[in-house]
């Protein structure tokens, strides 16, 4: 058996916060093109992820995968870590 597809939704974005105890904020950026413009546009959201291990980093590339909700801000857990941040 191969990868087994499911119904929860996923989103790439970068760790922009990890300072609450296995909580991550993730900024998710999408592009779209305005109507009337025709102008490509970026806008951006944050979310809330569990992250069980305080893997993240800040700058680190991940993918978030929904679930049901673990407190009043958070529904989404941190499934796999991307890209690891550059530390200087």
């Amino acid at each position: 058996m191969s990868e087994v597809s499911s119904n929860k939704r996923t989103l790439e974005g970068v760790v922009v916060s990890n300072k609450g105890d296995k909580t991550v904020v993730v900024q998710v950026e999408r592009r779209f093109m305005h109507t009337r413009y025709r102008k490509t546009v970026s806008s951006h959201k944050k979310y809330m992820a569990h992250d069980a291990e305080n893997a993240c980093n800040i700058g680190d590339t991940v993918r978030i995968t929904e679930c049901p909700p673990l407190s009043r801000r958070k529904a989404w857990m941190m499934d796999v870590i991307i890209t690891r941040a550059e530390q200087l």
